[in-house]
C-alpha cells in the first residue's frame, strides 16, 4: 500500500528549523548573559579587594607619616640634648682652660722671659712680655710651635728693643714682644695637677 503524504513537510521542517534557531539564540543569549555576570561579579571583587588595599595602604601611609613626624621630633630632641652637651662640655673645658694655659706657659717658656699679660680674644691668645734678648723670644716661638699641647701656630707681632732697670745703674737692655698663638685643645686633656700659679708666670719686672 502506498501511503502519500499530503501535509505541507517543507513549512512544517522551515518551523523546526525557526523553532530549533530561537532556542538556541535563547539559549546562547542566557549563556552570554550568565558569563557577562560572571564577569562582572569577578570585576566588582576584583574592585572591591583593591579598594580594600588602597585603604589598608593609605592607613599604613598615614600611620608611617605619624611615625616619621616623631622621629623627625626625636631626631631635633637628640640633636638639642647633643648641642647642650657641647655647651656643657665647651664650658667645662673653658674653665679649666685658663690653668692648663699657665701650666703649658710654665713649661714652654724659657729662661730669661717673663709675661706682663696674657689675653684670649676667640680661639687666639695673645702673650705680652720681656725677654733678655731677640734669641730668647726665637725659643719660645719655637717651643710653642713644636712642643706645646695647648697653643700652636705661634706668631710674632711685635718685639721693641728697650732698657729696664734702675736709670743710671744696673740698666740692660732687653726686648718687649708681642706674639700671638692659636688655641689647641686636645682630644684628651692633660690633668692640670702641676699647674702653678700666676705669680710663677709672671714674676717682678726686677727679676729677669
Amino acid at each position: 500500500m502506498i501511503l502519500i503524504n499530503l501535509l505541507p513537510h517543507r513549512e512544517a521542517a522551515r518551523k523546526r528549523q525557526k523553532e530549533q534557531f530561537f532556542t538556541q539564540l535563547g539559549l546562547s543569549a542566557l549563556l552570554g548573559g550568565v558569563i557577562c555576570g560572571a564577569v562582572f561579579v569577578w570585576y566588582q571583587g576584583q574592585i572591591a579587594s583593591q579598594q580594600d588595599r588602597n585603604t589598608f595602604l593609605k592607613t599604613e601611609i598615614t600611620r608611617l607619616d605619624n611615625e616619621i613626624k616623631d622621629i623627625a621630633s626625636l631626631q631635633a630632641q637628640i640633636a638639642s640634648l647633643r648641642a647642650r652637651q657641647t655647651a656643657v662640655e665647651d664650658l667645662q673645658s673653658d674653665r679649666n682652660l685658663p690653668v692648663h694655659l699657665l701650666d703649658e706657659l710654665v713649661t714652654q717658656l724659657p729662661d730669661g722671659i717673663y709675661l706682663t699679660s696674657m689675653k684670649q680674644e676667640g680661639q687666639n691668645v695673645l702673650l705680652t712680655g720681656v725677654a733678655q734678648s731677640q734669641e730668647r723670644v726665637s725659643e719660645l716661638l719655637r717651643n710653642l710651635a713644636n712642643q706645646s699641647v695647648w697653643l700652636s701656630k705661634p706668631q710674632l707681632v711685635e718685639i721693641v728693643a728697650s732698657t729696664a732697670g734702675v736709670a743710671g745703674r744696673d740698666q740692660k737692655r732687653v726686648s718687649n714682644f708681642t706674639m700671638r698663638a692659636s688655641l689647641s685643645r686636645p682630644a684628651v686633656e692633660p690633668t692640670a695637677a702641676n699647674a702653678t700659679s700666676t705669680a710663677t708666670v709672671v714674676p717682678p719686672p726686677g727679676k729677669v
